[in-house]
């Protein structure tokens, strides 16, 4: 089986419990993903397939984008995100296969990858979380400044060294997260948490291959109306 998909994070929600408590989640459309490439062992040197997620306009597609898809016989289908994931029977697939939420299940455990919101630039006090220089004693111009960065010996500064710099925009995985509910028919994921990326960012949903121990029995906010 395929080990994972393309999705979109479309927000956080939460999900009742029998218990007059919540859980919140994240909401994610799971595919409807498109396989694109095949690779085989005789060919490429391993198993995998190239699925594509999400939809472009043509004139936003570059051309050696554009003469894969119709190397591969898409036509007119012009992919937001293009990733691959490794399979075991890579022969079970072939281009132009639809692969959706149905390969998770209740309860799985999976690993998001997303990236994480961009915030520009920002001092250490932000970036790292540094203290900051004393406030008193008419030292005021060293409130929010690094200190020293270099030593005495090797005299330079260190590579990896703390510094102000662009935070966020970065690719983060966040493991070992589970799936609550699973909406088939729009390809709805519900998972336990928070996953990271803006609304409407691209995600990997990757399989753990492990399940979890059910949550407390959730009730729909309906019937939850319904008691009171």
């Amino acid at each position: 089986m395929i080990s994972g998909l393309l999705g979109q994070k479309l927000g956080m929600t939460r999900l009742w419990t029998e218990d007059n408590g919540f859980v919140a989640v994240t909401v994610v459309q799971a595919g409807p993903c498109k396989v694109i490439q095949v690779k085989t062992p005789e060919t490429d040197g391993y198993s995998a397939v190239q699925l594509g997620f999400g939809r472009k306009k043509m004139r936003n597609i570059t051309k050696p984008l554009l003469g894969h898809l119709r190397k591969h016989g898409l036509i007119n289908y012009y992919p937001m995100k293009i990733k691959e994931f490794r399979v075991e029977n890579p022969h079970e697939y072939k281009p132009g296969d639809e692969i959706n939420s149905s390969i998770f299940q209740l309860n799985e455990l999976v690993d998001v990858q997303g990236t994480t919101k961009g915030k520009g630039f920002a001092g250490v006090v932000k970036r790292w979380g540094f203290a900051g220089g004393p406030r008193t004693h008419g030292q005021s111009d060293r409130l929010r400044a690094p200190g020293s960065i270099g030593s005495q010996r090797p005299q330079r500064v260190l590579k990896g060294k703390k510094m102000p710099g662009h935070l966020g925009a970065e690719t983060v995985t966040i493991k070992n997260l589970q799936i609550l509910r699973i909406d088939q028919e729009k390809n709805l994921l519900f998972i336990k948490g928070a996953i990271p990326g803006n609304k409407n960012s691209i995600v990997v949903i990757k399989k753990t291959g492990k399940i979890a121990k059910p949550v407390a029995q959730q009730v729909k906010p309906e019937d939850k109306k319904k008691t009171k």
